[in-house]
């Protein structure tokens, strides 16, 4: 039953993740056209889920430490899109406005595979679940 419980933390902290950058991403578009926002980015890290290779000869499950995690959201680095606005109260000398780095097209994209792999660890969960439904029904 220990295999069934790890394969359940696994996606889980698939579902947690995604769930993470899918909000990111969404705040990337909400702010697309907000003078000065810069682009986020979600910045995974996957977490062994054994502590050495003794333990996984061992069979022996670490239970704090599985899956993947967001360790960090942090900025994009990349050059804001100046745009010619010389009546806006935010534009410099020249009259351009500091505009974010956010494409539509890309976010939207990203939300895509950000579903999809939401989607996939749901499934896995779901697949699980029954899996433990059957072996539990064999031991009747």
């Amino acid at each position: 039953m220990a295999d069934f419980f790890s394969a359940m933390r696994v996606s889980a902290t698939g579902l947690d993740a995604q769930m993470k950058r899918m909000n990111t991403i969404s705040s990337n578009i909400a702010n697309a056209e907000t003078p000065g926002y810069k682009r986020k980015d979600t910045e995974f890290t996957a977490t062994a889920d054994r502590e050495s290779f003794g333990d996984i000869l061992a069979n022996k499950l670490d239970e704090n430490v599985q899956g993947v995690m967001v360790t960090d959201v942090r900025e994009d680095q990349g050059p804001q899109r100046m745009v010619y606005k010389p009546d806006d109260p935010a534009a410099n000398d020249e009259g351009y406005v500091e505009m974010p780095n956010v494409s539509p097209v890309k976010e939207t994209a990203d939300m895509i595979s950000a579903n999809r792999s939401y989607e996939a660890n749901a499934t896995a969960i779901s697949a699980v679940t029954q899996m433990a439904n059957k072996a539990l029904e064999l031991g009747r």
